[in-house]
């Protein structure tokens, strides 16, 4: 949230209401800073330019607001530099409320919805009533050659502040357009399943042969799948002869063999996230992201064999009496969830901090509540006026003995770090997983250029792009540092992003070429950004 949103509408009436519903103590932090919020980035540019209407209001002389929605094709609403908008005002119903509002009190709010992705921007301004007699060029700079409707006047506005708004209440709706690309990939699928069927009826009589996938020592039998999120499903892996299976302790992980692309087999480490004194099955819960991943959504089913290695265990909890302070994001809760079991059983003290994008992202969030209640805590990054987590704040009001397991994203491990450093928490007391636990690649340096002032940086490894920018004396807004909120997107114009947020869309990504630089890195040694 930005300042320059925060000195429009914080008022002192609306602070006034905040303090008595007891919301002021979170929005008071807002009102400081140097990111003014008055001038549009790229993602506010490439966000207006892509809609194709927007609901506007401006204010009469009798001090009446009047609402009015203004259409036309996308792109209509033009981003004429950092601070100014322009459109087209095509000839409507000649009421000319608007236009007279503007000509009496130039105030004026926008808000832009994108319904299908359940998004809105609110943009204040002050806006002047431009007409071709006065300035023919800029009329021409906002036609739309496509669009066939008489253009009467421009309307320039120069911004004062702007705010993402949260999508809570946003019921989507979809465009013609969608509903096609849709329907063409449906129509897709159907062909393909159509085909299938006709090859499993010609096969239908030969005896089914279980599939066996792996070379490892341990044999387990894939007895349940439970889809837990939309990407997230849980596997419950169990013996063959129905025996106990090796001991593990909490922190332990699984390498599971997958098919890959070409015929090769691989393997992927997935943390065994059920409760460590269960010997009858292992549980893992795994979020389709990567090749590695998306084979086993594809692969895995009921009764087929996985000869796997057996357990390891590079996160293991401590064994004294200290109190666990345990810090989950996303699928980061697998581990977690199985250390959370392991203190409850023996009676230690501790407390699990859990934070995910929207709570139907959040994997085990009922179980949690109903198993551990008070222990547990939840957060969310959207709507982003829900309660966000604030590792330094964790570290801060926990026990000063405390041992704190971290498992998520980059970001949030590296919060974690440098909280921990600027409390003085010794890194014995501070351990962590990120969920891509021994992933096919290691993280590797990378170059960075900045188009606009040909500036080269260095990224170590253990480094985001982030922290780098910011060495450097690099302004970037930025809120979560986990990839959850898409604040800090910048446009990549060379190179090939590894993204790891969980915020852009493919489009975003793909189409506009955006990479969140708090937590995605680079699969190219060399990254090109639009700063």
């Amino acid at each position: 949230m930005a300042v320059a949103y925060t000195k429009i509408a914080f008022t002192p009436s609306v602070k006034a209401a905040q303090l008595l519903h007891g919301s002021r103590a979170d929005y008071a932090r807002f009102e400081s800073g140097g990111d003014v919020g008055h001038e549009f980035t790229l993602r506010e540019a490439e966000y207006i330019q892509a809609r194709d209407g927007f609901y506007q209001a401006t204010v009469s002389e009798t001090g009446w607001p009047y609402v009015q929605f203004r259409g036309g094709p996308a792109g209509f609403l033009k981003v004429l530099d950092a601070k100014t908008l322009g459109y087209a005002d095509f000839r409507g119903n000649r009421q000319y409320l608007s236009v007279g509002n503007i000509n009496a009190d130039g105030r004026m709010a926008l808000i832009l919805m994108d319904y299908a992705n359940r998004r809105r921007l609110k943009i204040w301004g002050r806006a002047k009533v431009v007409h071709e007699s006065e300035d023919p060029d800029l009329i021409a700079r906002l036609e739309m050659p496509a669009y066939r409707a008489r253009i009467e006047r421009a309307v320039v506005i120069t911004i004062e502040a702007y705010d993402w708004n949260c999508p809570q209440h946003i019921t989507p709706r979809f465009t013609e357009a969608d509903i096609m690309e849709w329907a063409t990939t449906l129509q897709q699928q159907l062909a393909d399943l159509t085909e299938e069927n006709a090859r499993l009826k010609v096969n239908h009589t030969q005896p089914a042969t279980p599939i066996t996938l792996g070379q490892g020592p341990l044999t387990l039998v894939v007895s349940s799948v439970r889809q837990l999120t939309d990407r997230i499903r849980t596997y419950e892996l169990c013996s063959p002869d129905a025996t106990d299976l090796p001991e593990v302790a909490a922190g332990a992980h699984l390498s599971i063999p997958v098919q890959l692309h070409a015929g090769q087999e691989g393997t992927r480490n997935y943390s065994i996230t059920s409760n460590p004194l269960r010997r009858d099955a292992y549980e893992i819960a795994v979020l389709k992201e990567g090749q590695g991943s998306a084979a086993v959504h594809r692969d895995l089913t009921v009764g087929m064999r996985l000869n796997c290695a057996y357990p390891g265990n590079a996160f293991e909890l401590h064994q004294d009496i200290r109190p666990a302070v345990l810090i989950a994001g996303g699928i980061g809760i697998t581990p977690i969830k199985a250390m959370a079991y392991a203190l409850a059983a023996q009676g230690r003290e501790f407390i699990l901090h859990y934070t995910a994008k929207t709570p139907r992202d959040m994997a085990y969030r009922a179980y949690l509540a109903l198993e551990f209640g008070s222990r547990v805590h939840f957060y969310f990054s959207d709507p982003p006026s829900a309660a966000l987590l604030h590792v330094d704040a964790v570290m801060q009001d926990a026990p000063r003995d405390a041992v704190f397991y971290i498992c998520g994203p980059a970001g949030l491990i590296a919060a974690a770090r440098n909280a921990a450093e600027h409390r003085g928490i010794g890194k014995e007391r501070v351990r962590f997983e990120h969920f891509t636990i021994q992933a096919s690649v290691a993280d590797q340096a990378v170059e960075i250029e900045l188009r606009s002032s040909g500036r080269i940086l260095h990224v170590p490894a253990d480094q985001t792009v982030l922290q780098a920018l910011q060495h450097a004396g690099v302004a970037v807004r930025h809120e979560c540092g986990a990839g959850t909120c898409g604040t800090c997107a910048v446009k990549v114009l060379e190179g090939v992003p590894d993204h790891r947020d969980t915020v852009l869309t493919p489009a975003e990504k793909d189409q506009a070429g955006l990479m969140c630089v708090c937590i995605s890195r680079a699969k190219t040694n060399r990254l090109v950004l639009d700063l």
